[in-house]
């Protein structure tokens, strides 16, 4: 998904989406960057499976306009890099309409037992979880991220109820969710000695790492889904399989398998992927090539080795040469 594609088509449009493409220079180039942190997250989490989130334009293009569990994903990890870029870049002050967020405060007793992704965090110390704690600092102001990540992505198409329309805007909406609801808490200690007998704390994102982990998660519990009788909703096409919630990712159409290029379903094949020889799983040879076999050739690599301190202060290595086999799908 290219911003500056979508924005070219705002001469048709009206509302926030035209807004942002014609008023917002600075958060349309925040969005761009939200859409690369997607993209590269993506590639991280498919990097040994048949599909691995290709950014080839055409393959790209074709994927986007199915409704697979790989075309759930991707707008999911878009929607939440827009996300996470628009509010750390809130929280940067590098947006004039935006700003850190300031609206939590007071003061409280830290409960020592709170564990959850909510619970405050001791940064400068690991040593006191007890003492009294207030709200301080900027904490990162989700909200606006996520509100624009809103008017950016779902603009084009919330006048529409077909199912694939349905399907990208639950996605959508979960990808922010998984930025959203997973907030932080982290906090500064204050005292005598590092006794933290006070706390400053504020709210910040998870690492984006840690929304791609939850997001690829919810790719492999993803739910099939079909229209419901009142054309504006979907239901599980199973009777048995729980209803998503919010958080869930969905999907309308089966996944091919990525085997084989094919310009209809946009998959570029699997043929010169390495593979893992030795592995049982995905990215392992036997399932990654499909069952067609793998080529094996030898490679000399050249390493630092028997390193040694010298006093006063230098390390010195010795170079090594070792063979390693690269195994490719044929």
């Amino acid at each position: 998904m290219d911003p500056t594609l979508i924005c070219k088509k705002t001469r048709r449009l009206r509302g926030r989406l035209a807004d942002i493409c014609k008023k917002e220079p600075a958060l349309l180039k925040e969005i761009s960057k939200g859409v690369s942190l997607g993209t590269k997250e993506c590639q991280y989490q498919f990097r040994n499976r048949r599909w691995n989130c290709t950014t080839v334009r055409r393959s790209l293009r074709k994927i986007l306009m199915r409704d697979t569990r790989e075309t759930g994903f991707l707008n999911a990890i878009t929607a939440a890099g827009v996300t996470f870029a628009v509010t750390r870049a809130c929280t940067m002050g590098d947006l004039m309409e935006c700003s850190c967020d300031k609206t939590t405060k007071g003061r409280s007793r830290l409960n020592p037992f709170a564990r959850d992704h909510n619970s405050p965090s001791n940064t400068a110390s690991s040593a006191a979880v007890d003492g009294d704690w207030v709200w301080g600092g900027c904490g990162d102001n989700v909200n606006f991220g996520y509100r624009k990540s809103k008017d950016f992505m779902d603009a084009p198409y919330r006048r529409r109820s077909d199912i694939k329309t349905l399907v990208k805007l639950h996605n959508n909406d979960a990808g922010r969710l998984a930025v959203k609801n997973f907030m932080r808490t982290d906090c500064k200690c204050h005292g005598l000695s590092g006794s933290c007998a006070m706390r400053t704390c504020w709210r910040k994102m998870p690492p984006f790492r840690d929304v791609g982990n939850r997001l690829k998660e919810r790719f492999d519990g993803a739910a099939k889904v079909i229209p419901s009788n009142d054309g504006h909703s979907f239901i599980p096409e199973g009777d048995t399989i729980k209803p998503p919630d919010r958080g869930d990712l969905v999907y309308s159409e089966d996944s091919p398998d990525f085997c084989k290029p094919n310009r209809k379903t946009g998959s570029l094949g699997t043929q010169g992927r390495q593979c893992n020889a030795t592995s049982p799983g995905v990215e392992g040879c036997e399932l990654l090539c499909c069952g067609r076999g793998y080529d094996t050739r030898q490679v000399r690599e050249k390493i630092n080795c028997r390193c040694r301190f010298k006093w006063c202060c230098e390390v010195t290595c010795d170079t090594c040469s070792f063979k390693t086999a690269i195994n490719t799908c044929r």
